[in-house]
């Protein structure tokens, strides 16, 4: 990245903490250089990790029905996907409390510091064998992900002259590349070690993967703007005692309770999996519930909030299939998908580097077309593309079907099949995705502009935790069934949003 810095002209415009001197990263602001490279290292060992969950947790001895190496937890596939699928809405969730603590305790940059040390403290807990030090693990990085990932996107922000600096559209772009790299390279590096050698040594080079990111940040921090160390609405003395009561109340009671449960003899993993799970499910629709009846919002705000429920329903139907790409797909390719293309042999894992380098290579190619729409008044709504989304992630479970009737008995399938089904589902993501994130923020009511980013996140928590609760209840997701009753449910709902889009369009008000 050292020979990408160039020398700003003295003539240029300053930006926060850049000055007409300093270097630059692709005509950016320095630290822009240091938050790519900590979100690139941090996506890497989540990634990396996330690459190899599910796989580890249905390896058992030398000779798993998996075909990997053996070594992991030996769980049934719907006890991993439960777990993959809870271990990903708890990521999201804590997105919201995540950015309470950046705006209220620690100010962003010393919550991403915190943030980077948590996640590598979860990574090196992956990587001691045993299943405690695992669920540790797991929950170190959940809870570090989530506090990183609300604050270090606001900290991208704090290095431009407010929203109207002509280069922050494209730092957040060379950020948005940042993220896609990492998640690109880490199955290839960490999947490809821990599937292929030792589980533990995967997990270990997540967590030296975050150690680099943390160590950069830690160097390069001096390039960051003043707002980034500012708490912006710091808690009051009495705010802060009453925060710690509720929080030690809330830790003595749940441990009261599992204490019981596990002196009766009762406990089994489903005592933590469920209750997880259907908080999952109820805080999204209490958050949503909570901001529709604020009576602080006026007419028109309460509009776009009613119009917001549709894309929130819709963005859930659509990562509840999505987030699939790494439990039942990722499970699909270990097990009923040969592991060459000609020559070329390569692990399961490397299947979960096909949607970044697909967004990569995409995601200029969709910002080209929404423009040259545009510019002859053709491009579509906002909710004509959510539709499209819906109906991209349907079909690529319409086509998951065929390779799933092919694989019958010993029968492989070839790559191509879910090299397809990745594609059409990131093209299905680049219609959906970003446009869901821009309408988060134009809809978004002026009391909860900082919050509603935090909303749209909660749509995965809901999505996956419908993924877990189904496969907790004992739900084949690979089973053909299951599968097209999936895709059945995401064109449905595709066709709802299309067909009350005038309906919709007019709760949305002045947005387009």
């Amino acid at each position: 990245m050292a020979s990408s810095l160039t020398t700003a002209s003295s003539g240029s415009g300053g930006s926060a903490g850049t000055t007409g001197s300093e270097k630059t990263f692709f005509g950016h602001p320095r630290g822009l250089a240091t938050l790519f490279m900590t979100e690139m290292w941090e996506r890497f060992s989540y990634y990396g990790m996330r690459a190899l969950l599910v796989l580890y947790l249905v390896s058992g001895g030398a000779d798993a029905a998996t075909g990997s190496q053996g070594g992991g937890l030996a769980m049934t596939a719907a006890t991993a996907t439960a777990i993959y699928s809870v271990y990903v809405s708890m990521v999201y969730l804590m997105a919201m409390p995540g950015g309470w603590f950046g705006d209220r305790v620690w100010g962003a940059r010393k919550t991403v510091t915190i943030a980077g040390f948590v996640i590598m403290a979860g990574h090196a807990s992956l990587a001691i064998p045993g299943q405690a030090m695992f669920f540790v693990g797991l929950a170190l990085v959940a809870a570090g992900s989530g506090l990183l990932k609300a604050n270090i996107s606001t900290m991208v922000g704090h290095l431009y002259d407010g929203p109207d600096d002509p280069r922050r559209d494209g730092g957040f772009t060379l950020f948005y590349v940042g993220i896609n790299l990492g998640a690109f390279l880490a199955p290839l590096v960490i999947g490809t070690v821990g599937e292929s050698y030792n589980w533990h040594m995967g997990f270990l080079l997540a967590a030296i993967g975050m150690a680099i990111g943390l160590g950069q940040f830690l160097f390069g921090t001096k390039h960051l703007s003043e707002k980034s160390s500012v708490v912006p609405n710091p808690l009051s003395d009495a705010e802060r005692k009453s925060v710690l009561v509720k929080v030690c109340a809330t830790i003595a009671v749940v441990a009261v309770f599992y204490g019981i449960v596990i002196a009766a003899g009762m406990y089994t993993l489903n005592w933590a999996l469920v209750p997880i799970t259907l908080a999952g499910l109820l805080i999204p629709i209490a958050v949503i519930v909570r901001i529709k009846r604020d009576k602080d919002l006026d007419k028109a705000e309460q509009s776009k909030v009613s119009g917001y429920i549709w894309f929130f329903v819709a963005a859930a139907v659509f990562w509840m299939i999505y987030d699939q790409g790494g439990s039942t797909l990722s499970l699909f390719a270990d097990s009923k998908t040969t592991d060459h293309i000609g020559p070329l042999s390569f692990p399961a894992t490397w299947f979960q580097s096909l949607n970044p380098l697909f967004v990569m290579a995409l995601a200029p190619v969709f910002a080209w077309l929404w423009l040259w729409l545009a510019r002859r008044n053709q491009e579509p709504s906002t909710i004509v593309k959510f539709s499209l989304g819906l109906v991209g992630i349907g079909i690529s479970f319409f086509v998951f079907l065929a390779p799933i009737g092919l694989a019958t008995g010993d029968t492989k399938v070839s790559p191509m099949w879910l090299v397809g089904i990745y594609f059409i589902q990131t093209v299905a993501e680049l219609c959906l995705s970003p446009v869901g994130l821009s309408v988060t923020t134009k809809m978004a009511p002026q009391k909860y502009a900082s919050q509603m980013l935090g909303v749209w996140f909660l749509a995965v928590t809901a999505g996956d935790c419908t993924t877990g609760l189904l496969s907790l209840a004992g739900v084949d997701l690979n089973g053909t069934g299951i599968i097209a009753l999936q895709a059945v449910a995401v064109t449905v709902a595709a066709v709802a949003v299309f067909m009350y889009r005038k309906k919709v369009k007019a709760l949305m008000g002045d947005v387009h």
